[in-house]
């Protein structure tokens, strides 16, 4: 009996760690994401051409310009972090600015 809770506790175990990943990808404003034709991982490839280097935040949104609905990332490069807006249904940029210096 010992035996079998332990393979049972472990099959658990795994269950929560592969959920894990799958918390990760989600992002702030994922239920707007049926309004959307680029898809987050095609928004992210956009922001990363624009501005190269490690995105710390991302979410979509519904924000004035472009079609109403973007994506809008964080993007720490160098000393700098970017806010870059791409638009969710056309993958136009419709944002790239310097939002100040990082924190040392």
């Amino acid at each position: 009996m010992n035996g079998a809770f332990r393979v049972v506790r472990g099959a658990a175990f795994c269950a929560v760690l592969a959920a894990l990943p799958l918390a990760a990808l989600a992002y702030a404003g994922e239920e707007l994401a049926s309004g959307a034709q680029v898809n987050v991982a095609q928004a992210r490839a956009i922001a990363l051409r624009a501005v190269p280097g490690e995105i710390a935040d991302e979410e979509l949104e519904t924000e004035e310009g472009g079609s109403g609905l973007r994506y809008t990332f964080e993007i720490k490069h160098g000393p700098d972090v970017y806010e870059v807006g791409v638009d969710a249904k056309t993958g136009a940029l419709l944002e790239n600015i310097v939002e100040g210096k990082s924190p040392q």
